[in-house]
């Protein structure tokens, strides 16, 4: 059996499990009220969640994480989709590895899928990649129940891979029959004036809403958006609408780096909420 070992524990996240669990537990209590917990009763397909240091995003990733600790649904298997940041690895890539560790203990990774989804596999893609780490102590914090894991890493990022990745995931299901949530690990307008980085989202977020991939990917590529997981995304919305013909999203929570670190040039984290009508 081997194991994924942290690679940005202590950097984007505390290093040892208290202090995980004080930082965590210190955002939600100022998040709590805001968290609109009535969309735990949605059946909920998964979500857009920003993967920075979690001093930064972490106020608009509880949204989500708690909206899916109180619903009813048991989640069998948590696909973490997230983008490249190394440049290693395939243009899709699973890892090669049992299980993936954290301060708060092993998770292990979904080999039924694995073995389904004709998607080859990189120890190295993930290895040094924090997009999809970042996901695992927040999703062991808020899951008390077993469940495993399936991280995907897109390095190629355009609709076409996304396509794939979906019907690769929603082919699996079909046989496997499982209860799966998608995370698609994303963070929005890097580096900019927050007035501009506004204006860059809603462009991005005015297709997720209309749930047009072509035309997210085209206005991310001819606005320069920074948004660096629009592959996750448009994966996700690909996936919903294999499920069901009018997925619903809802935007939970909207902030930026400048909120913690006052800023001219800040980074902005949206948490996204995708269930079925």
């Amino acid at each position: 059996m081997t194991t994924r070992k942290p690679y940005v524990a202590g950097k984007f996240y505390p290093g040892n499990k208290n202090e995980i669990d004080d930082l965590i537990s210190s955002i939600l209590i100022k998040e709590k009220p805001k968290i609109d917990i009535s969309l735990s009763e949605k059946s909920i397909i998964g979500g857009v969640v920003p993967h920075a240091g979690y001093i930064f995003s972490a106020c608009q990733a509880v949204h989500f994480f708690e909206i899916i600790k109180n619903s009813k649904t048991e989640y069998e298997t948590i696909f973490i989709i997230n983008p490249n940041h190394s440049g290693y690895g395939y243009d899709l890539s699973l890892d090669t590895n049992d299980s993936w560790e954290t301060p708060l203990g092993k998770v292990e990774l979904d080999k039924d899928f694995m073995d389904l989804m004709n998607i080859p596999k990189s120890e190295i893609a993930h290895k040094y990649e924090h997009s999809g780490e970042v996901m695992l102590p927040l999703l062991q914090y808020f899951l008390t129940y077993d469940y495993k894991i399936l991280p995907v890493t897109i390095s190629r990022q355009n609709c076409e891979n996304a396509v794939t990745l979906a019907k690769a995931i929603h082919d699996a299901n079909k046989v496997l029959k499982k209860r799966i949530l998608i995370i698609a690990s994303s963070d929005f307008s890097h580096f900019v004036e927050p007035s501009e980085g506004k204006k860059l989202d809603q462009l991005v977020l005015d297709e997720i809403k209309a749930l047009n991939s072509e035309k997210l990917y085209d206005k991310v590529m001819q606005n320069n958006i920074s948004v660096c997981g629009y592959g996750p995304i448009i994966t996700l919305m690909e996936y919903s609408l294999l499920l069901t013909p009018k997925p619903q999203t809802k935007i939970l929570c909207m902030g930026n780096s400048g909120d913690v670190i006052p800023s001219n040039e800040v980074v902005d984290y949206i948490s996204i909420l995708f269930y079925e009508k």
